[in-house]
Protein backbone atom coordinates (compact mmCIF):
# COMPACT_ATOMS: atom_id res chain seq x y z
CA UNK A 1 0.00 0.00 0.00
CA UNK A 2 1.29 3.16 -0.98
CA UNK A 3 1.00 6.25 1.62
CA UNK A 4 0.88 9.78 0.84
CA UNK A 5 2.62 12.08 4.07
CA UNK A 6 0.60 15.37 4.43
CA UNK A 7 1.05 17.95 7.08
CA UNK A 8 -2.17 18.63 9.49
CA UNK A 9 -3.28 21.10 12.29
CA UNK A 10 -4.83 19.82 15.54
CA UNK A 11 -5.92 21.63 18.37
CA UNK A 12 -3.81 20.86 21.23
CA UNK A 13 -6.02 18.64 23.27
CA UNK A 14 -7.14 16.52 20.42
CA UNK A 15 -3.86 16.16 19.24
CA UNK A 16 -2.54 15.09 23.00
CA UNK A 17 -5.99 12.58 23.19
CA UNK A 18 -5.42 10.75 19.89
CA UNK A 19 -1.51 10.50 20.85
CA UNK A 20 -2.70 8.72 24.02
CA UNK A 21 -5.16 6.43 22.35
CA UNK A 22 -2.09 5.65 19.53
CA UNK A 23 -0.25 4.56 22.60
CA UNK A 24 -2.79 3.32 24.27
CA UNK A 25 -3.38 1.16 21.24
CA UNK A 26 0.63 0.01 20.69
CA UNK A 27 0.29 2.11 17.14
CA UNK A 28 2.13 5.05 15.66
CA UNK A 29 0.00 8.74 15.74
CA UNK A 30 -0.18 8.23 12.24
CA UNK A 31 -1.31 4.41 11.91
CA UNK A 32 -4.22 6.00 14.92
CA UNK A 33 -5.27 8.82 12.35
CA UNK A 34 -5.46 6.48 9.19
CA UNK A 35 -7.63 4.55 11.58
CA UNK A 36 -9.92 7.13 12.39
CA UNK A 37 -10.16 8.61 9.00
CA UNK A 38 -11.23 4.99 7.54
CA UNK A 39 -14.01 5.10 10.44
CA UNK A 40 -14.68 8.61 9.71
CA UNK A 41 -15.36 7.69 5.78
CA UNK A 42 -17.14 4.27 6.29
CA UNK A 43 -19.69 6.37 9.02
CA UNK A 44 -20.01 8.69 6.13
CA UNK A 45 -20.89 6.22 3.71
CA UNK A 46 -23.38 4.67 5.47
CA UNK A 47 -25.26 7.30 6.43
CA UNK A 48 -25.35 8.28 2.81
CA UNK A 49 -26.49 4.67 1.71
CA UNK A 50 -29.17 5.26 4.51
CA UNK A 51 -30.40 8.75 3.20
CA UNK A 52 -30.61 7.11 -0.30
CA UNK A 53 -32.20 4.31 0.98
CA UNK A 54 -34.79 6.87 2.50
CA UNK A 55 -35.42 8.54 0.26
CA UNK A 56 -36.47 5.93 -2.23
CA UNK A 57 -38.73 3.74 0.28
CA UNK A 58 -39.32 6.36 3.09
CA UNK A 59 -37.72 7.06 6.11
CA UNK A 60 -36.93 4.34 8.84
CA UNK A 61 -39.65 3.65 11.44
CA UNK A 62 -38.81 3.89 15.41
CA UNK A 63 -38.89 0.18 15.14
CA UNK A 64 -36.43 -0.32 12.67
CA UNK A 65 -34.29 1.92 13.92
CA UNK A 66 -34.49 0.02 17.34
CA UNK A 67 -33.73 -3.10 15.96
CA UNK A 68 -30.33 -1.46 14.43
CA UNK A 69 -29.20 -0.19 17.52
CA UNK A 70 -30.23 -3.65 19.45
CA UNK A 71 -27.63 -4.73 16.42
CA UNK A 72 -25.14 -2.83 16.85
CA UNK A 73 -24.70 -2.95 20.70
CA UNK A 74 -24.59 -6.73 20.09
CA UNK A 75 -21.90 -6.56 17.30
CA UNK A 76 -19.65 -3.78 19.61
CA UNK A 77 -20.27 -6.27 22.50
CA UNK A 78 -18.85 -9.53 20.27
CA UNK A 79 -16.12 -7.27 19.09
CA UNK A 80 -15.08 -6.31 22.41
CA UNK A 81 -14.23 -9.77 23.45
Amino acid sequence: MSVRKISVALDDATASAAAAAARRSGISLSSWLNRAADNALRVEEGLRAVAAWEAEHGALTASELAAADRFLAVDQRQRAS
